[in-house]
Formats: structure tokens, sequence, C-alpha cells
């Protein structure tokens, strides 16, 4: 199993509908997920000096990250839902080349 922390901006006028939607997420979101081998998920939020930020949380069970989130990625209900989340967030500038939410790294970890 392999954690990951994630980081994103949010737009603050988009807040309340991102809030919204992951109220009542897709059913067919949530089991993309965990075909994708993710588990225990979430996402809090953060405004830290005016600027709202998303940090996401979950572990990652599987032996091919890259190919789960390619699968996910090639998922059309997926897409469907990225084409809704994506204009609402705002990849911070440090990301890595090629993330949209930035990965960040762990320091202290107690089971």
């Amino acid at each position: 199993m392999h954690r990951h922390g994630q980081v994103i901006g949010v737009g603050q006028e988009q807040l309340d509908s991102y809030i919204a939607y992951h109220a009542a997420v897709w059913p067919e979101i949530l089991d993309m997920i965990q075909q994708c081998n993710i588990q225990n998920y979430s996402i809090y939020y953060k405004d830290v000096n005016g600027i709202p930020l998303l940090f996401a949380y979950f572990e990652y069970v599987g032996d091919d990250f890259a190919a789960d989130m390619a699968k996910m990625a090639a998922d059309p209900k997926t897409q469907e839902w990225w084409d809704i989340m994506m204009p609402m967030q705002r990849p911070v500038e440090t990301r890595a080349e090629g993330e949209w939410w930035a990965e960040m790294e762990e320091v202290f970890h107690m089971d």
C-alpha cells in the first residue's frame, strides 16, 4: 500500500458547487476509483491566506499505479466528471510536469 497526499487550488466562486458535487459523487465514479485500487480517499478544504486549497489523501493498494490511472483516465464517465471538476480547480504552480493535483512528499506517518 502506498499513501498519497495531493494539493490543488479551487476557485472561490466555484467552491460551493465543488462541495455539492462531492456530497453526491456519481456511483460510477466511486466504482471506478475502487476498480483502480484506491481506497480510504478523502478531500479536505482550507483557505490559506486567501488562497482556497484542496488537500486529497488516498491509499493505493494495487501494483501498477500508472496503468490504473490510465484506466481511470480512459473511462468515459470519469472524463465527464473531470470535465465538470477541472474548470473549478486551480493547479499549483509548483506541481511537477504532467501533474494536475500536485503530489506531496510524506514526512511522517504512524500506524
